[in-house]
């Protein structure tokens, strides 16, 4: 294979090639003869008498038409310029473990217990076959599976984090219930020949018993992975007692390896007892797997040869448009002399989102002056101004409005704008359309008091005004000269007063600015006609008023989530015992 010499998949096409060719000659010389007049009239006529003048025709058609058959005949050969690896080999070996998840797992004779170093050797054993399929079975009186066949490690490993005895719906130990469950799974995956791999400390003779008749007719080896001692130790309950049998004794269950050999060994498998390293996994054969696949000569890689004929029909295609017109060829400059369009500005987001969505997103995206521009909902607009600090605009959005929201949102931006008598008027309409808008009634006792500080300061300023004057003038009275006396105005002249108003005006003018700035720091400074904590001024009203209202109730329903404890462990126990509801009722 070349740049210039592809690779040719399906090269049993070229056999058409001798047809395509005879086909294009009988076409070519048919045309040429269009019909019998040539032959009986003479040559001097044909120009006159014969449509098409002397039968000369144009070669162009048919170099087309030859061009076009051959594009099609090269991409039904399948041209190949790339290779790629691909595995050849599938996750192989299915492993199906059947873990006992009985009180007696939680036996002490292994440091903390059995369950925990059955777990831990698990983890071991699915992160060693993890591009291989697992699946996890647990059982005690009636058998449940935990996890399907799969290389889901993730998935595996937090659920067998959650496993304890008491999720189990039936007390009792039966195993022989935990290999037919593995078998129909392995019939429902198809993966063929499997392996099962119990988890266990002993087997009653009603366990053997039901293993024999699963396995009878099948060849599903089945390897045992004794846990626990031959001594045993007591069993620690999950609320710390010891369990206890039918006579009130402290109940001791015990490793019978024995028992767990000649069973494994009875249906063509191996047994090892549990151990702290992986030499046990490497006894029943659970670690060379791979090793084993690759030295039987199977290949684990494939170069797969990429059929590319498809970009052969763009120009295939190209050639079938332009077929079904004459004078195509005369049509191709006058492209080039087309005008340009005039381009616009042109947003991908136009394409899926509304303006309001545009502007929710921009909003968001703390950008509130862009967000204005993109609303078409007045309400938002108006919440986008009041964020962008443009108080007046938003004050005339929710004018636009005449209910009981508007004319408080009105109010807030009003107030913030320091028109506190207008902001103080907007909340009285609120007021009188929802009487029970504590919002509107905490606003407006604000903007009453800011007005009445306002007030007092201008009397204060008023007061002190007078005092200054009373001093100014009784120290002229005191200080009079007669030169003084010669500057009274004459009859007829008009008194120049002096001019102690204007620092009144002043001051009255700066005090009215106080009173409006301290209404102002005392509304919401979140920039929202609705604060979001009742430290501000309002707790958020509900109804039409909150234009935020979805987002705080999807943050209010996040936050409510966070809260739930992340159990796996209960979600499994309903779904055990849901199981075992349908097997004892299947019309349920």
């Amino acid at each position: 294979m070349s740049l210039l010499w592809p690779d040719w998949l399906r090269p049993l096409w070229l056999a058409l090639v001798p047809l395509l060719a005879w086909l294009l000659w009988r076409l070519w010389h048919r045309k040429r003869q269009s019909g019998r007049w040539q032959l009986l009239l003479p040559e001097a006529f044909h120009q006159t008498l014969l449509k098409g003048g002397s039968g000369r025709t144009s070669k162009l058609p048919w170099l087309a038409l030859g061009l076009a058959w051959a594009l099609a005949l090269l991409a039904l050969l399948g041209p190949s310029w790339q290779r790629v690896e691909q595995s050849n080999q599938k996750p192989a070996d299915p492993l199906l473990v059947l873990l006992e998840l009985t009180p007696q797992m939680l036996a002490t004779d292994g440091p903390p217990n059995r369950l925990e170093q059955a777990r831990r050797k698990l983890l071991d054993l699915l992160e060693a076959r993890r591009d291989a399929q697992t699946a996890i079975i647990v059982y005690a009186g009636s058998a449940h599976g935990l996890v399907p066949l799969s290389d889901d490690l993730a998935t595996s490993s937090n659920l067998l984090e959650a496993l304890k005895p008491s999720l189990m719906p039936e007390p009792g130990r039966r195993a022989d219930l935990a290999v037919v469950r593995a078998l129909q799974l392995l019939d429902q995956a198809q993966l063929g020949q499997g392996r099962l791999l119990l988890i266990t400390s002993a087997l009653d003779e009603q366990e053997r018993s039901g293993i024999r008749q699963a396995l009878e007719k099948r060849t599903v080896p089945l390897l045992i992975l004794g846990v626990g001692s031959r001594e045993g130790a007591p069993v620690v309950q999950e609320d710390g007692s010891f369990l206890k049998d039918e006579r009130g004794a402290i109940l001791i269950p015990r490793l019978d390896a024995r028992g767990l050999r000649e069973t494994a060994e009875a249906h063509a498998g191996r047994y090892a007892s549990m151990r702290l390293d992986d030499e046990d996994l490497r006894r029943l054969g659970l670690l060379d797997s791979p090793q084993a696949l690759r030295a039987a000569g199977e290949p684990t890689q494939l170069d797969a040869q990429i059929d590319q004929g498809y970009w052969l029909l763009l120009p295939l295609l190209l050639l079938a448009a332009l077929a079904g017109r004459r004078g195509w060829l005369f049509c191709l400059p006058l492209l080039l002399m087309l005008p340009p369009q005039a381009s616009h500005a042109f947003s991908f987001d136009d394409l899926w989102l509304r303006p309001d969505q545009q502007g929710q997103r921009l909003l968001e995206a703390q950008r509130p002056a862009e967000a204005a521009q993109r609303f078409h909902d007045r309400q938002w607009q108006g919440k986008a101004l009041y964020e962008a600090g443009d108080y007046a605009a938003a004050a005339e959005r929710f004018a636009q409005g005449d209910s009981a929201a508007d004319h408080y949102n009105r109010g807030n931006a009003l107030a913030k704008a320091g028109e506190l008598e207008a902001a103080l008027d907007a909340f009285e309409q609120a007021l009188e359309r929802q009487p029970d808008l504590s919002a509107a009634q905490h606003n407006k006792a604000l903007v009453e008091e800011a007005l009445r500080q306002r007030e007092q300061q201008q009397s204060s300023a008023d007061s002190d005004q007078a005092q200054q004057a009373e001093q100014d003038g009784e120290s002229d009275a005191a200080n009079e000269s007669p030169a003084s006396q010669g500057n009274e105005p004459q009859p007829g002249q008009p008194a120049q007063p002096s001019k102690p108003g204007e620092s009144a005006g002043g001051d009255e003018a700066q005090s009215a600015d106080n009173g409006n700035d301290s209404a102002a720091q005392a509304l919401p400074q979140t920039g929202e006609p609705q604060p979001a904590n009742d430290s501000e001024v309002l707790e958020r009203p509900r109804g039409e008023a909150d234009l935020g209202n979805a987002d705080e109730r999807r943050q209010a329903l996040e936050q409510w989530l966070r809260q739930i404890p992340d159990d796996p462990g209960e979600l499994l126990r309903r779904k055990f015992w849901y199981e075992q509801q349908q097997r004892q009722d299947p019309n349920r």
